[in-house]
């Protein structure tokens, strides 16, 4: 195993870092994309990936506000329909123009998509009634259920080029496969860059799994041209390597350095460094549907974790200060919701969830476990920040009330499969909110499934709360923010109280970059080379 030892680095007259150039920018990143396909899975890395290449009908800024892209306007009638006008003059990267019918054909595709994981942007199509189009540049969807998200929530899905499948004349029929005569482009078309075809700054040169992506500059861009005629990521997963490519001039921005490196690196003037609070929850899901789960074993076959004393207990046994000071360097916070407090829909003052190794084994004998009982904690090893230590630090937390917790730590090609399949009983997951508000979150994980998936699609748990589901489904389709927060706030309260999820802390993401590029950090933790500008 290659050791790198920072300070070495720093000192190191030899490793002068390389002044970056108007023409190619390289990154380094901490989790690396699993696809190009911008409907294939709905994570961080992938979003981000999929914004060089693919516009959607609106864009967030870097704090999440909502912004046009593909549309200009939008209107709603207060009720079901909102009229979309859509920007006129753009093309797609192969010179095809962009018109309200690939918008059609997207939407279809992603109920179409057979290779996806899960529900991904389902959920959000999953709600169309109709999508029509009086004429190229308008678009009109109605909903089945009033969403009052509706601009955020289509801003998350990539518009891919109807010219990617032969087809006759396109419509919102999903029966009759839209008018599609060929085959759907697939995972593979995309990964190939046979249908990267999109109307964003960068066009996909090259995609290979565990190497390299690389983009060109897509010179046609509606939204004006990039300093980077090339842009190069790299999957480096591990800090060490990542620090050490950026002091040696392998790279010109690296995310997540590990924080307890960030003072030296401050004080070194060839680099600097952007630190920007995220919404992304970092928590664990229960399995508290099956008796028996799975990675459970307890007396009878029993599934402990189908006790809300027991799933309370498990929370109290959890040092979340420990976990941020020492395993994150205090770049997060404590999480007693699931969305940082002040946000829309968030408890004002949220109940603190005390460290109380004596109260969790209380609640463990009142529950009928004083002597605890033995599960596994699955989690990834390569996606949020310090993932494996903390499931690690969990398992122990655990020990300490008699709870014996085993570890299988995975790499995310692995673990978020078998998530969707219900493979496991303790869960590590990490959500970031599209919107900005706590629906992203409640509407998703807690709530029971809909037929069409609209809801609940990440509840591989099995929670259910008749209550909860009741507030959370009008919350959604209320259109009055007022009314609407304080559904949320109810809904909020109900799935903490359920304790079917345990809210660990809020990440905050780290870039650090040579001083000569500007880094614009992203509350919604996008990597994206539109936020690196050369430095004046």
């Amino acid at each position: 195993m290659r050791i790198y030892r920072l300070g070495a680095l720093l000192a190191g007259a030899c490793l002068w870092a390389m002044p970056a150039t108007s023409q190619t920018l390289r990154v380094a990143l901490a989790s690396e994309p699993t696809a190009v396909d911008p409907h294939y899975h709905d994570l961080t890395p992938n979003n981000a990936l999929a914004q060089h290449i693919f516009d959607g009908l609106t864009t967030q800024d870097e704090q999440q506000k909502v912004k046009p892209a593909l549309a200009l306007s939008w209107e709603n009638d207060g009720k079901n329909t909102w009229t979309f006008k859509l920007r006129q003059g753009v093309t797609f990267s192969n010179g095809k123009p962009f018109t309200a019918a690939d918008a059609i054909f997207t939407f279809c595709r992603t109920l179409k998509n057979e290779t996806k994981i899960t529900g991904s942007f389902a959920d959000v199509t999953g709600n169309f009634a109709s999508v029509t189009a009086p004429d190229p540049h308008t678009l009109v969807i109605q909903t089945k259920q009033p969403e009052p998200l509706l601009p955020t929530l289509v801003g998350t899905v990539g518009i891919i080029s109807s010219s990617t499948a032969k087809h006759d004349a396109l419509s919102f029929d999903v029966e009759k496969n839209c008018g599609v005569t060929g085959e759907w482009p697939t995972l593979t078309t995309f990964n190939d860059g046979s249908a990267a075809i999109g109307t964003g700054p960068y066009k996909l040169k090259s995609y290979v799994r565990g190497s390299a992506i690389e983009l060109d500059r897509n010179d046609t861009y509606w939204g004006g041209k990039q300093p980077w005629a090339v842009v190069r990521f790299v999957p480096v997963t591990n800090a060490g390597p990542r620090l050490a490519g950026l002091i040696a001039g392998d790279y010109d921005v690296i995310e997540n350095p590990a924080a307890r490196d960030l003072g030296r690196i401050n004080t070194d003037k060839r680099f600097s460094t952007v630190i920007t609070p995220s919404t992304r929850v970092i928590y664990f899901q229960l399995d508290v549907a099956r008796e028996p789960s799975p990675f459970v074993k307890a007396e009878g076959d029993k599934n402990p974790l189908k006790d809300v004393r027991v799933r309370r207990a498990m929370s109290m046994a959890i040092d979340r200060d420990a976990i941020v000071k020492r395993l994150m360097d205090n770049a997060a916070q404590p999480a007693y919701q699931f969305l940082p407090t002040g946000m829309f829909g968030t408890l004002p003052n949220p109940p603190v969830i005390k460290y109380d190794p004596a109260g969790a084994k209380k609640l463990l004998a009142e529950a009928g476990y004083p002597n605890g009982f033995q599960l596994t904690l699955s989690s990834t090893n390569d996606r949020y920040i310090n993932d494996g230590q903390i499931t690690q630090a969990v398992a122990q937390y655990l020990a300490q009330v008699g709870i014996k917790a085993d570890v299988d730590a995975m790499t995310r090609a692995i673990y978020f499969p078998r998530r969707a399949k219900k493979e496991f009983s303790v869960a590590l997951g990490g959500w970031g909110s599209t919107s900005g508000e706590a629906a992203s979150f409640l509407r998703q994980w807690p709530a029971t499934a809909d037929e069409a998936k609209t809801i609940g699609g990440s509840n591989y748990g099995g929670w259910q709360d008749a209550e909860f589901d009741k507030l959370i489904r009008e919350a959604i389709q209320t259109l009055d923010d007022a009314k609407r927060e304080e559904l949320l706030r109810k809904a909020g309260a109900r799935a903490l109280e359920g304790a079917a999820f345990i809210p660990l802390h809020f990440e905050s993401t780290i870039w650090a970059s040579k001083a000569d590029i500007k880094v614009t950090g992203r509350a919604d933790q996008f990597t994206l080379a539109m936020s690196m500008q050369p430095a004046k």
